[in-house]
């Protein structure tokens, strides 16, 4: 009997995936490999091999890659100070990657024909998935059932689970759509919807709690950098993960990193999601409280375009591209002196500077003091001021003649 061709589907449990494997086989006839990839979604890993086989799939890899994930995904992001639209930190874009990357993996050691996702037709992560999937395997087959199933909502998917008695380990009630990573986690849906609606923070949030709720004692942190590397939280030399899982418990206990976004996908559409990333948020402002005694002042302002536009590559689910590799090479440039210690007071979702330390700092308080230091003569201030207005004492000088001559 020939065997059937094998499709590797990217499996986390939930309800989506959990329709999925019947449709698959029902649809196409392949032997269903499940591949879960953990970057740091906790507990919602518990009982996923036995529900994957019991819903039809040959078998389930779980691929703990949460290390790989913040070296090589997170990392760079940091050091580029990379924020999509001032607000957004990147936590589900930046895994998409990595998972793909993964999935391709598999799909190469099962000799799987396809990939299928169950990223909805609305959103990001249909790109972000198949684009990286293109640039690594592109000649694998994508399936994508949101764009062509007949099923529209979760109402739907319930109905379709009974009339196969698929039983789902979680209520059917209505809840946010979420994607939880070590970094973040992000929740859409319900009242969100409406703008003009206020986020049920009390229903919602999972990483922490609302500054309302935060302690009222403020608590001290400090985070030692690397070439812009988090290598140590409170003098205790770390790993970057277990550094980003304390600071989420203490970010989280202040009610830090609680971002409510309105945002513009790549799809061209305006959507609102509300994401908790508290150990993320401290990070990123540490590391720009670094940069600023260390970086000139051309290479910082180049570097804040770069990480915006770094940002921007990575939210668009260009990842593996020439440009995201060029223009981190340009950030690793710049971080080869982003080194020393940031001290940080959290109190109710404020990140309190304390103090910034770095045997490469270009703060000279001989020179910035109000006190007259040798190495800046005040005199020397007169010339540079002549010759710095001199454009617009010319052009105002142009601007008398003309009305002058007018009148």
């Amino acid at each position: 009997m020939k065997e059937k061709e094998k499709v590797i589907l990217a499996y986390s449990g939930g309800l989506d995936t959990s329709v999925l494997i019947p449709w698959l086989k029902e649809n196409y006839d392949y032997e269903v490999v499940c591949v879960c990839i953990d970057v740091g979604q906790g507990n919602e890993l518990d009982g996923l091999e036995e529900r994957a086989i019991s819903t039809g799939a040959s078998k389930l890899y779980i691929e703990h890659v949460v290390d790989e994930f913040c070296d090589d995904y997170i990392l760079p992001c940091i050091k580029a100070g990379a924020v999509y639209e001032h607000k957004y930190l990147l936590g589900t874009a930046m895994a998409r990657p990595l998972i793909a990357k993964i999935l391709v993996d598999i799909a190469k050691k099962e000799g799987a024909v396809a990939i299928c996702h169950g990223a909805t037709g609305k959103g990001n992560d249909q790109v972000r998935f198949e684009l990286g999937i293109k640039a690594l395997a592109p000649t694998l087959k994508i399936i994508a059932p949101w764009r062509i199933w007949d099923m529209k909502s979760r109402e739907d998917e319930l109905e379709y689970c009974q009339r196969h008695d698929i039983k789902l380990p979680f209520k059917a009630d209505n809840s946010y759509s979420r994607d939880r990573n070590i970094w973040h986690i992000s929740h859409e849906g319900l009242e969100l919807e409406d703008p003009a609606a206020a986020p049920n923070f009390d229903h919602m949030l999972v990483l922490g709690q609302t500054p309302e709720k935060a302690p009222d004692e403020a608590e001290a942190v400090s985070i030692t950098f690397e070439a812009g590397k988090p290598v140590a939280l409170n003098g205790k030399e770390m790993k970057l993960s277990d550094i980003i899982t304390e600071l989420n418990k203490l970010g989280g206990k202040h009610g830090i990193g609680i971002a409510d976004i309105v945002e513009n996908r790549m799809v061209g559409m305006k959507s609102r999601g509300v994401y908790e990333t508290p150990g993320g948020t401290i990070l990123m402002e540490a590391h720009d409280q670094l940069e600023e005694l260390i970086l000139d002042k051309e290479t910082l302002s180049m570097k804040k375009d770069v990480g915006n536009k770094f940002a921007d590559i990575v939210y668009s689910a260009k990842w593996f591209s020439p440009l995201r590799e060029a223009c981190q090479a340009f950030v690793e440039s710049t971080q080869k002196y982003v080194t020393g210690e940031c001290k940080m007071k959290l109190y109710k979702g404020n990140i309190i500077k304390q103090g910034t330390t770095s045997p490469y700092s270009m703060y000279n308080e001989s020179i910035a003091s109000f006190t007259t230091g040798d190495l800046y003569n005040h005199h020397d201030a007169e010339g540079f001021i002549n010759l710095y207005g001199l454009s617009t004492m010319v052009r105002a000088m142009k601007m008398h003649e003309i009305s002058q001559n007018k009148d």
